[in-house]
């Protein structure tokens, strides 16, 4: 039997006629009705269809000068100005299936096949801690080792069995194949932060030119996973796009009707976005090539649209992308930002330069130092945070302080921080120069009630405590 026959019906349809209608519709839009558009995003109450087409189809410089301005006014609004990091730990390279873009594909032969052991894992583990990473996405390929998913549950276990001096990961998000209703339960079990995947390309066709064998040939049961998943009581869910696959304006708005999708079925739409661009990869003529690359413009405005059409969500740059572009968009909506990464099993402790294991090239091979004092010198504040996990304000409650923008009144104090026990615990002197001098200037910016509830946060830290959140 295929896994096809096993799919359910398809609940989430992407309307292409709708889609191309509202771009073609859109490409009569004048200034006017950008301002107007981008003075309804200031509500902080998202767009929706044509008004993500209008805004898409934006190439006046005054114009897209207004809407980088807005999409940091609502950023700011929701977050502040803090940005989250945490690093990818790959356990394991080993897939069934065959997507022309990648390098882990079925049949790439140049790539070094690897899945870690446990005891790699908590070597793995180690390193990440002793450079100062506090969350972690646990990534693997689309097939296991003998023991299956198991493997999966296990890996996550080690991580939060292992820890290094004052070093804890105190949250895995994680980014596996699809899984059942009943392995779903058995990951919300395992006590992870959010559940990732991408839908890689909401377009049907450009979807199985680029997926040629295995289980993800099923876009449907793609599609469906965060139904899935959200149904097995995992309340924060991740999507995202690989952009260059296809029209990146198609893609833009064919993610928005899935948001819309999860709203109206579980009052909750995504925790996080993603958005990758093609990268090259070892045996993938498609990564190297991608059939439609996204301009450093366009890409800026996929970034600042996203945080417009959906304020309360995580927007994550990974290191996909080169340190110079990662400083021109990280105002632009960004909230979160790998660093330090590497994208090959067993990268960090024991073969960091294996570029025949890794599933892409990174553009930024900054160490994690180096990010969190150029994020600091940019006017960003560092954080660690995981409160939010541990405290249950997740799913409906994190939308319920995330929509009128009072999540913030959480995510600065606890950024705050989780920087200072950053910069006393791993920061190099230039590091801790600059995030001390951040961390005044960000206090005295704040309103006196929070200023005070931040300053004694950080004073406890100072004084020796640890994990201190609100």
């Amino acid at each position: 039997m295929t896994h096809s026959a096993l799919s359910p019906e398809p609940v989430v349809r992407i309307d292409d006629g709708g889609i191309w209608s509202d771009l073609e519709s859109a490409s009569r839009s004048d200034a006017g009705e950008v301002r107007a558009l981008l003075a309804k995003s200031r509500e902080l109450k998202g767009l929706r269809g044509r008004d993500l087409a209008v805004l898409a189809n934006v190439t006046d410089p005054a114009l897209l000068d207004e809407l980088f301005h807005t999409a940091r006014e609502v950023k700011e609004a929701i977050y502040g100005r803090r940005i989250v990091l945490f690093a990818p730990l790959y356990i394991s390279n080993l897939c069934a299936n065959e997507c022309t873009y990648c390098a882990f594909r079925a049949r790439n032969t140049a790539l070094v096949r690897r899945a870690l052991t446990q005891e790699e894992i908590s070597r793995e583990v180690k390193w990440l801690e002793e450079q100062g990473h506090k969350r972690i996405l646990l990534v693997a390929g689309e097939s296991y080792p003998r023991e299956g998913f198991d493997y999966v549950l296990r890996s996550i276990e080690t991580v939060y069995a292992t820890s290094s001096g004052p070093g804890e990961i105190r949250r895995v998000n994680v980014n596996v194949a699809p899984l059942t209703d009943g392995e779903f339960r058995r990951l919300k079990e395992a006590k992870i932060g959010t559940y990732q995947l991408f839908q890689e390309t909401y377009h049907r066709e450009t979807y199985a030119e680029v997926h040629v064998a295995g289980k993800k040939r099923d876009y449907d049961w793609r599609v469906t996973a965060m139904d899935r998943a959200m149904r097995a009581g995992i309340d924060d869910v991740g999507i995202g796009i690989l952009f260059g696959l296809f029209d990146w304006r198609y893609e833009l708005l064919a993610l928005m009707q899935h948001v819309e999708h999860l709203e109206r079925t579980f009052g909750v739409g995504p925790h996080t976005i993603s958005v990758p661009r093609i990268e090259p990869a070892t045996g993938s003529e498609v990564a190297d090539h991608p059939p439609h690359a996204v301009s450093e413009v366009d890409f800026r405005k996929v970034i600042a649209i996203l945080r417009l059409a959906v304020p309360y969500t995580g927007l994550i740059l990974s290191t996909r992308e080169s340190a110079e572009t990662r400083r021109e968009v990280l105002g632009l909506g960004i909230s979160q930002i790998s660093a330090g990464s590497r994208t090959n099993p067993g990268g960090y402790e024991a073969d960091p330069g294996d570029a025949c294991a890794e599933q892409f090239s990174l553009g930024d091979h900054r160490s994690l130092d180096e990010v969190i004092r150029d994020v600091a010198s940019l006017g960003f504040v560092p954080s660690f945070c995981t409160a939010c996990y541990r405290l249950g304000r997740t799913g409906a409650d994190f939308m319920d302080v995330a929509k009128p923008g009072e999540i913030k009144e959480h995510c600065n104090p606890n950024a705050l921080a989780t920087f200072q026990e950053y910069l006393l615990d791993y920061g190099s002197a230039e590091t801790r120069r600059a995030g001390e001098s951040r961390i005044a200037a960000t206090l005295e910016e704040m309103e006196p009630a929070l200023r005070e509830k931040s300053r004694k946060m950080v004073e406890a830290v100072k004084s020796g405590r640890r994990d201190v959140f609100c």
